[in-house]
């Protein structure tokens, strides 16, 4: 699905505290962002699907008040991503427009339908996973993959890869999803046991 296992785990053995965290999820079980937030290392959670199926550990931080949530529609989770890369000030749209979620968020009526502004939402790091890179940073994508990863390498000051093969060739052009120009560093990391 793309999650990045192995940067993971060294982000965790970093012992790196106080983590925001933009995930479409916020993990499951006791490995990737499971165990991120196992260790308490995350203090603010931006996602859309904050209870998945097995995501116990973020259930008991919320629940002992140890951790903030942001919960965000999956598609505006997307286009915020997406906004940032781009370098756009923020979108309009209608999802969410008279719900709790626009409390507090401008909000517009046009042509009769109402939108919420919503800001890009960019991020330090991002630590994605691909498929296939080269030394230039260049990455392409398997399946599910290719969701969240090319918008956050896009939306971060600092992109993280971990790929499955590293190549010294340059990938074939019309392979490349995430240019190199968006990723800083690469790192193989082959399937996990």
């Amino acid at each position: 699905s793309g999650v990045p296992f192995g940067l993971l785990d060294a982000l965790i053995e970093l012992g790196a505290k106080d983590l925001t965290i933009i995930s479409n999820n916020a993990g499951a079980g006791d490995f990737g962002l499971g165990r991120l937030l196992k260790e308490g290392q995350v203090s603010k959670c931006i996602c859309s699907y904050p209870r998945s199926k097995g995501s116990v550990w973020f259930e008991k931080a919320y629940a002992a008040g140890q951790i903030e949530l942001e919960i965000v529609p999956q598609g505006t989770l997307a286009e915020r991503i997406r906004a940032a890369g781009a370098g756009l000030g923020g979108f309009l749209t209608p999802t969410g427009f008279g719900t709790l979620l626009a409390d507090g968020k401008e909000t517009r009526v046009i042509d009769g339908k109402g939108y919420v502004l919503e800001r890009p939402l960019s991020a330090d790091f991002a630590l994605i996973r691909g498929e296939r890179g080269d030394r230039y940073g260049n990455i392409n994508y398997h399946g599910t993959a290719r969701n969240f990863n090319p918008v956050m390498a896009s939306a971060a000051r600092h992109t993280i890869a971990e790929v499955r093969y590293l190549s010294d060739e340059p990938l074939d052009p019309e392979s490349v999803v995430s240019p190199g120009i968006f990723v800083k560093s690469i790192v193989e990391y082959g399937v996990r046991p």
